[in-house]
């Protein structure tokens, strides 16, 4: 009974709000959207590595998956990247087992596994650790972020076309139908996210480690405003 009195009162107060909403608007008003979008050529990226190891004892694994995690580190260092940028994960170990038809299942080794993300603050300085990565062993690419520096000023660039196109839109509606606007009444905006450009490998080889399709990509940064209009 509760539960149901519970639903009821909510179903109520929506309701309220609704028709609270609707005697707000009780004037003549024009509602529209406006949609921007900004091209920007990527100047920074991120990426993210793994490397992985089979053996048949634990400790093995562990030594060649750490030893391989630091030599490219160490590599990373000597090439300009601070440890700031770098972000390398725990270890990660787990048995592996054969499940023959008949019989109990059968420990055949160890896998290991450690993965290091790579901020790149040059976009230039990718490939070469790209390059790196393929020297010193690691044998798994799982992404590729293109992004770029100043997000902000492209997304405010975004924000105003999108609030140019809601304003051009009234104005051509409310001209349409011989009326003319009178102010704004309300304005809902939620915030876009900037998304990278995702690039993404399932094995790391000498062909995908120099491959600079990158190069030629872009990223679109859009935002939107929906805006209602008083008319006189």
């Amino acid at each position: 009974m509760n539960k149901l009195f519970s639903v009821l009162v909510a179903v109520l107060l929506l309701s309220t709000s609704f028709i609270a909403q609707a005697n707000e608007m009780n004037f003549p008003h024009l509602s529209t959207s406006g949609y921007g979008e900004v091209v920007a050529t990527p100047d920074m990226a991120k990426f993210s590595v793994r490397v992985v190891e089979i053996t048949m004892s634990a400790e093995q694994a562990k030594e060649k998956v750490d030893d391989v995690v630091t030599a490219f580190i160490k590599r990373l260092n000597e090439a300009g990247v601070s440890d700031d940028d770098i972000v390398s994960s725990n270890l990660y170990l787990t048995p592996q087992y054969h499940y023959p038809k008949e019989g109990k299942p059968e420990l055949v080794g160890y896998r290991a596994t450690r993965s290091v993300a790579v901020e790149v603050d040059e976009l230039a300085n990718l490939n070469q650790y790209l390059d790196i990565a393929l020297e010193e062993n690691i044998n798994q690419i799982d992404d590729i972020q293109l992004k770029v520096r100043d997000e902000e000023k492209y997304q405010q660039q975004a924000r105003m076309a999108a609030i140019k196109d809601a304003m051009q839109k009234a104005q051509s509606l409310a001209s349409g139908f011989g009326r003319k606007l009178d102010g704004v009444w309300r304005i809902d905006y939620n915030a876009r996210q900037v998304r990278p450009v995702m690039m993404k490998a399932s094995a790391f080889s000498e062909d995908s480690a120099v491959n600079k399709s990158y190069q030629d990509s872009t990223i679109t940064i859009t935002d939107s405003v929906a805006v209602i209009y008083k008319l006189d």
